[in-house]
């Protein structure tokens, strides 16, 4: 059976204003969370793999069966400069959909990261390479690569809908995403609850003195 994939023209879905990107990536993704109400934030086993990864991006997405990346290879042939790939895996904890060897290429293309509702090895190199992968789990066994998979359309990942171009951000705390067309009102959000916490922490700090 053939594999349906997205081809060059939908790959180049719509996606979000550079900038505000880069103000979202500014901001703590617990701030962001609160911004949203709460909603948006990814489970929370989903985590860095390796400290201090952050990610920051336009979600790329795939749907694969649990365990296997042939997805994940053809994504990397599609996705633009600054994507985060996202990557609907069923949750499994079993298999690694990627590695060290990914990451190189990912590298290479200028991929902004990796968000896996799934398993990824090779963690230790991952970090040296400074490629951001948030998963599940890790562990070294492989994965399969046979298909299915679906590229660039709507996913659940990690409990939450995510649809092509949505804004992706990970810290130490976890993932949120973020609907396309409410990232510049997030950004504002964010900021608000950035600049609150802020003022509130510093009179906390005042009050000990």
């Amino acid at each position: 059976m053939t594999t349906p994939a997205i081809d060059t023209l939908d790959a180049d879905f719509p996606r979000p204003d550079r900038d505000v990107v880069e103000r979202l990536a500014k901001l703590p993704a617990a701030n962001i969370g609160d911004a949203v109400d709460r909603l948006g934030v990814a489970h929370s086993a989903i985590q860095a793999i390796w400290p201090g990864a952050r990610i920051a991006g336009p979600a790329f997405t795939v749907w694969t069966r649990p365990g296997d990346n042939q997805g994940i290879h053809k994504a990397l042939e599609l996705a633009q400069p600054g994507d985060v790939i996202v990557v609907a895996g069923g949750g499994d904890e079993s298999r690694a959909l990627l590695g060290e060897l990914i990451g190189e290429r990912a590298i290479n293309l200028g991929i902004a990261g990796f968000a896996l509702d799934g398993a990824a090895r090779d963690a230790e190199a991952l970090a040296e390479i400074g490629m951001p992968v948030f998963a599940r789990a890790t562990t070294p066994a492989g994965p399969y690569k046979n298909g299915p998979f679906r590229l660039g359309t709507p996913i659940s990942f990690g409990g939450v809908p995510v649809l092509p171009g949505d804004i992706i951000i990970g810290d130490s705390d976890g993932v949120v995403v973020i609907p396309r067309e409410q990232a510049a009102a997030v950004a504002d959000a964010g900021e608000a609850v950035f600049a609150d916490e802020t003022n509130r922490r510093a009179a906390i700090v005042a009050a000990r003195r």
